[in-house]
């Protein structure tokens, strides 16, 4: 018999099981049916646990043994199932050596609810509204604290994401931090979550962690870029990063060959922070000349200019371009391509949109690890959708292996 033969068989087989049971047991609405279900479900799995026993004994119910060990009645067992409570029969032997397999020791869940209640607190929602959903589906009530133990089930995945190997080359790693509000001592605590952000030797997109400390500091940036280092990244061609003080100090105690690119986006938000809204547009019509021209030189020629208009009425303004010219003007050296990569952070801050969206509810986390492994979570979902390298690499590739005289492998 063909394989297509024999599933269509087996469909066609089953569907007549169903008209059958449906038949003899007056289904006539939903509630019916899942009432059968479940008594289908609990006789079927009672079933699985006897032949569990029958092979763990070597013989069959009702045969004379063959061994020490035999049979030795039943124990009642309430367990979750995706139709409710169930009360099983778990067969016992009397030497206490079967360890059932379907339902194990200790177990009180055969449904797939763990992983419902991990997914809808990936999408940001409470432990308080996670119990009451399960409760309005199932019927049965979850508490908050069994909320937290099932979802607590994925913190050796985090900690073994966070410190997984690493590759030893990234051309482009983007660096930014979100700040929430966590209990910590007893108090509420204002903590940064740490994201970075890397472009891989192939062009696609992965985040290499997320680490959960005080608030943003340069001290904590060396200590990730030490992590960093000794999870396998020996070089990064282009750090991309916000206008932290000292971060370019940091960078380049772990990785002194790297350029560093402060986000243009940020530079232009902080120097216009004061100007007065009458004369934005005006500045920013002069300012654009800076950052969009060509090369370094027009540019640093439009600065000069930009300062002969502004600085009269705005130095602090004026003085920031050129206080920070050594980490504005890197992207000038490259190519439209990798221009529209590094000059800005935005491929960090849609990220973190994701994050804020899903944490929006959330105004205070209870831990660290509660902050971690909701972010965790956000994270996996976002590096799964990534599947499209970056536009043009190719070519991007080409250029950086030149102009950092490095060959880059894809």
């Amino acid at each position: 018999m063909k394989v297509e033969d024999f599933f269509m068989a087996r469909k066609e087989s089953i569907k007549e099981l169903v008209s059958q049971v449906m038949k003899d047991q007056g289904v006539e609405g939903l509630a019916d049916l899942q009432g059968v279900l479940k008594e289908m479900l609990k006789s079927g799995v009672e079933e699985l646990l006897s032949a569990e026993l029958e092979d763990e004994l070597g013989y069959k119910k009702y045969e004379r043994k063959t061994n020490k060990n035999s049979r030795n009645g039943s124990s009642k067992k309430t367990v979750r199932s995706d139709y409710g409570s169930l009360d099983l029969d778990i067969p016992r032997d009397r030497l206490g050596e079967f360890e059932p397999q379907v339902v194990p020791k200790h177990s009180k869940d055969i449904s797939a609810i763990e992983d419902k209640v991990i997914s809808m607190y990936a999408k940001g929602m409470s432990q308080r509204d996670i119990s009451k959903h399960i409760e309005d589906i199932y019927g049965m009530p979850l508490s908050a604290t069994l909320v937290s133990k099932m979802t607590d089930k994925i913190i050796p995945l985090v900690e073994q994401w966070q410190s997984r190997a690493l590759e030893e080359r990234y051309p482009f790693i983007f660096m930014d931090a979100i700040h929430y509000k966590v209990k910590h001592d007893n108090r509420i605590v204002k903590k940064a979550a740490y994201v970075v952000l890397g472009v891989n030797s192939e062009g696609f997109k992965d985040i290499l962690g997320i680490w959960i400390g005080e608030n943003e500091s340069s001290k904590f940036w060396l200590k990730i870029l030490t992590d960093l280092r000794n999870r396998g990244v020996k070089k990064v061609d282009i750090f991309s990063v916000d206008g932290l003080t000292g971060f370019k100090e940091a960078i380049l105690a772990s990785y002194p060959d790297s350029i560093i690119q402060r986000c243009i986006i940020h530079q232009i938000r902080s120097s216009t922070r004061y100007v007065s809204y009458k004369d934005i547009k005006a500045l920013m019509k002069d300012l654009k000349a800076v950052y969009k021209a060509p090369n370094e030189e027009e540019a640093y020629r439009n600065l000069e200019l930009f300062k002969e208009q502004w600085n009269q009425h705005y130095p602090t303004c004026v003085k920031s371009w050129y206080e920070n010219w050594d980490v504005i003007s890197p992207f000038f050296m490259y190519s439209e391509n990798i221009r529209k990569i590094m000059y800005t952070t935005n491929i960090i801050e849609n990220l973190h949109r994701k994050f804020r969206k899903v944490t929006k509810g959330k105004a205070i986390f209870s831990t660290d690890m509660a902050l971690a492994k909701m972010l965790y979570l956000v994270s996996q979902d976002a590096i799964s959708k990534w599947s499209r390298r970056v536009n043009n690499w190719d070519q991007i590739v080409h250029e950086l292996s030149i102009l950092h005289d490095s060959p880059l492998s894809t």
